[in-house]
This record gives structure tokens, C-alpha cells and sequence, in this order.
């Protein structure tokens, strides 16, 4: 038996050539195999690992014709429509990435001088028959069912001081509030009851204004009630008022409403209404 010298420092005495021979070969196999293994973990994580600086995809580029065809199926859509549609409806059946905002934009612009205009109200956008010409179709409306003064007065101060409460309601008038007044604002949809207040003693009700309030007035949101320039611009308010007068602004849900029971006692509320009508 030969001992073998190695650079490497492997003890190989006791072992005939052709065993040390077999033993380096076993050993070099073992250290490649495990050299390969680490390889391809690394290039496993490097593909799974996002590329440091790599570009957002870029939005589509359409084509004139594309464009058009994605407004003609815009106006369809709406022209179809029961109701009115808000953007994210309309983005769900036209093409991916397409520009929805500023197709709906510039519809609205094409339609300006039209029979029709296409207007976005409580951010939804639908068709409506121009205002200059709705005398046209006055045959084919029902007769208008008209509001009382008062009622008149209690949805402008429900509107411009949502939420608020019968109270709140009846300090403002200065006088107290006729059931028949709110309950024909409830029935008619355009007032609804917004939650209780927590602060006030007996939790009252909170009444505010219903997106049917928004489009047939045809405003986008509460926001955009006149402020007192437009008012006295109307004629409204008189343009001598008291020092320290403002137009109040309706404002969301507060730290003193309670939303856990919205519209909870509105079918006793409605009921209740429509027995002291019937005895009148």
C-alpha cells in the first residue's frame, strides 16, 4: 500500500492509487453538484425578485378610430341606461385603459347644443332633455304635484343645514314643523333620515338630503348649492342683511350622529304621518 500526497492537504495513506483516485473523483462530484444547487437558487431568486428601476407599463396608445369607437360605446351604454351610470360602470364593458373621464367629457361637450345633454349629477352621468326645449314635451307629463310653503322652507333648511333635526329645523323657521310638510319631502324622496344625534337628550332623528334631491336639481353634490351670492344675485336674500349673517354649507356625518340606526324608524315614521293626514 502507497500513501498518496495531496496539495489540498486530504489524507489519502492506507489507500492504493486507483482507491485515492476513486476517492478524489466521489469527492470533486460531491462539491459540484452542491456548486450547481446554490447556482440555481440564486438564478431562481433573481428571477423571482422584481428588476430594480423597471419602467410602470405605459397606458395604451389608441388609435383615432379607437377612440371613437370607445365614445360610441360610451353613449350607447348610456343612452341604454335605466338609470344613471358612474364612471366605474361604464369602464367595466369598454376596452381596458380606456380614457372613460375624458370620453365622457367630451360627449358632454358634443351634446352642449343638442336636444339632449348629457350631465353629471350626484357623480353619475346620464342624458336629460335640454332645459330650452322641455316645453316641448309638456304634453307628456304627469301635472307636477306642487309643494306647500312651508315645505318649500324645510327643504331648504334641511339642505343647507344637513344634519339636522326637527328642532333644529323648527329654530330656524320659527315656527314649529307640520308633519305633513316632512312627510311629503319623505315620500317624494328627496329627504331621508341620516341616523340620531348622540348629544341631545332622546337621540333625535337626523334629516338630510337623497341623490333624487341632487338630480332634479341637477347638482353634482351638496356642494354645490348657491352660497349667498347667488342668492341675493336671485333675489333671495335681501342684500341689506344683519352683520355676521352667512349661508351655512351641509356638511357629512359628524362626531355627534349616530349611523347605526339610519332609516330605522322611517316605516313607523311614514306610517304615523299618513294616519294624522287622514284625520285632517
Amino acid at each position: 500500500m502507497t500513501a498518496l500526497d495531496d496539495p489540498a492537504g486530504r489524507n489519502f495513506e492506507g489507500l492504493s492509487a486507483r482507491e485515492a483516485q476513486e476517492a478524489l473523483a466521489e469527492e470533486l462530484k460531491t462539491t459540484m453538484d452542491v456548486e450547481e444547487e446554490q447556482d440555481a437558487a440564486e438564478e431562481e431568486e433573481a428571477a423571482d425578485a422584481p428588476s430594480a428601476g423597471a419602467p410602470a407599463p405605459a397606458d395604451p396608445v389608441w388609435t383615432a378610430a379607437e377612440e371613437a369607437a370607445h365614445a360610441r360605446m360610451a353613449e350607447a351604454l348610456l343612452f341604454a341606461a335605466s338609470e344613471p351610470l358612474d364612471e366605474d360602470a361604464i369602464a367595466e364593458r369598454l376596452p381596458a385603459g380606456a380614457d372613460v373621464r375624458g370620453i365622457l367629457e367630451s360627449l358632454s361637450s358634443q351634446y352642449e347644443n343638442r336636444g339632449v345633454n348629457l350631465r353629471k349629477v350626484a357623480g353619475k352621468w346620464r342624458f336629460v332633455t335640454s332645459s330650452d326645449v322641455a316645453h316641448v314635451l309638456e304634453r307628456e307629463r304627469v301635472e307636477p304635484r306642487k309643494l306647500s310653503r312651508a315645505a318649500l322652507e324645510t327643504l331648504a333648511i334641511i339642505a343647507y343645514h344637513q344634519p339636522c333635526t326637527r328642532a333644529d329645523i323648527e329654530d330656524v323657521r320659527g315656527v314649529a314643523v307640520s308633519k305633513g310638510s316632512l312627510d311629503q319631502l319623505l315620500e317624494i324622496g328627496w329627504v331621508r333620515m341620516r341616523g340620531r344625534r348622540r348629544d341631545a337628550p332622546g337621540r333625535p332623528v337626523l334629516y338630510g338630503t337623497t341623490p333624487a334631491f341632487l338630480e332634479h336639481f341637477g347638482l353634482d353634490s351638496v356642494s354645490d348649492l348657491p352660497g349667498m351670492a347667488d342668492l341675493k344675485a336671485a333675489g333671495l336674500l335681501d342684500a341689506r342683511l344683519p352683520p355676521g349673517f352667512s349661508v351655512p354649507m351641509p356638511s357629512d356625518a359628524g362626531d355627534d350622529e349616530d349611523m347605526s340606526d339610519e332609516g330605522g324608524d322611517e316605516a313607523e315614521f311614514v306610517t304615523d304621518f299618513q294616519a294624522g293626514d287622514g284625520e285632517q
